[in-house]
């Protein structure tokens, strides 16, 4: 999967940690290590939200010591499948963006169905740290994507960005700053048009990137650079 990813001209990964609970909220330090181009994360999904304990906050301050490891996340709120109670949500999100100014680390945020108390913390508890972060797979609106610019956010879109019924998410991607988008896969999830329906991977990012240059009238080369260009910028990667 990786090799093939490099071979159609990924230049750099970014590995997001902790899928599989708190205990694993590092879990791709070392494939990070293994690879020069490739980068990681560190946190507590919120599906997970409810099994974390202190020491996972710990954990959380020592894997953000690592050369390797860019950024908090992926962290938020998820209230469509509610796998973790709300409150406790909330309070695991509030703990790790408090790491996050601690380690002076950028944040991953995953937002689905809670946006009204998403913004409440953001702009409570992290608007003004000065470090930003990524609205990851983006679904929300225009008005929240331009509130989460005024607060440094680079908005990453997915596969999604290509379905067909996406046309709102198309109408954000086409007015979103050039030098704020990012692109992903999330995969396993999500694979863009024409792979959907197979296990997403991420070489696939190049059907995203196809589709946010049709929409900006870009040449597929230009948006690739672009973005690619982003993140290095924004993760301050050398």
């Amino acid at each position: 999967m990786i090799e093939r990813a490099r071979g159609a001209g990924v230049r750099y990964l970014l590995t997001v940690s902790g899928g599989s609970g708190p205990d694993d909220l590092a879990s791709g330090i070392p494939i990070a290590r293994r690879y020069e181009w490739i980068y990681t994360t560190a946190g507590i999904h919120p599906h997970e939200a409810k099994g974390a304990e202190a020491r996972h906050f710990e954990m959380l301050r020592k894997a953000a010591a690592e050369p390797k490891v860019v950024a908090i996340g992926e962290i938020g709120l998820d209230y469509f499948y509610d796998h973790s109670p709300r409150e406790i949500q909330k309070q695991v999100l509030i703990e790790q963006l408090h790491i996050a100014r601690e380690t002076k680390l950028p944040v991953i945020i995953h937002c689905r169905d809670a946006w009204g108390d998403l913004t409440e913390i953001i702009s409570q508890h992290w608007a003004g740290s000065g470090l930003g972060g990524i609205l990851h797979c983006f679904t929300g609106s225009r008005e929240e994507a331009f509130r989460f610019l005024d607060w440094d956010f680079m908005i990453s879109f997915a596969g999604n960005v290509t379905f067909k019924k996406a046309e709102d998410l198309r109408d954000v991607a086409r007015e979103v700053p050039l030098a704020r988008l990012l692109t992903e896969t999330d995969s396993p999830y999500l694979a863009p048009v024409p792979n959907r329906g197979k296990r997403n991977e991420p070489v696939f990012v190049l059907d995203v990137v196809r589709q946010l240059a049709e929409l900006r009238g870009m040449s597929f080369e230009e948006m690739g650079t672009l973005t690619g260009q982003n993140f290095l910028n924004f993760l301050k990667i050398k």
